[in-house]
């Protein structure tokens, strides 16, 4: 069982630094989804369009800040449930606004759904440790 904790800590933490990585340009351009901050905050608005878009930067901050966070507290074994189920309410969030603002293709496509899961079962692994 603790290869699988690991390897859902290793491979959510990986997804949320990934992400992170390309909205900072860190990735080659032909490889990146955003390749920068600017193109970040636009899907932001894509996702959020009930917001206004002065928001947008502060909201794609704090889910930046979020992304950093649970993806370096999943590689430190300290309250996993806690940041498991946290990572998974995260991912469903995205998941949801990723399906209702462009389509349900889009989370489907980026697995955000299973990484949800991923995260959620996560949780319940530790909890039985």
């Amino acid at each position: 069982m603790r290869i699988i904790e690991w390897a859902l800590r290793v491979s959510l933490s990986a997804g949320f630094l990934s992400a992170v990585a390309d909205r900072f340009g860190w990735w080659p351009e032909g490889i990146s989804v955003w390749g920068n901050w600017t193109n970040f905050v636009d899907y932001t608005q894509t996702l959020l369009p009930f917001f206004p878009n002065s928001w947008m930067p502060v909201i794609g901050g704090m889910a930046t800040l979020g992304e950093v966070l649970l993806g370096i507290s999943l590689l430190v074994p300290f309250k996993t449930e806690l940041v498991a189920k946290c990572s998974g309410v995260l991912l469903l969030l995205f998941g949801i606004s990723m399906a209702i603002s462009v389509h349900v293709k889009a989370p489907l496509d980026y697995s955000v759904f299973t990484a949800s899961a991923a995260a959620f079962a996560l949780g319940w692994i530790v909890s039985d440790n």
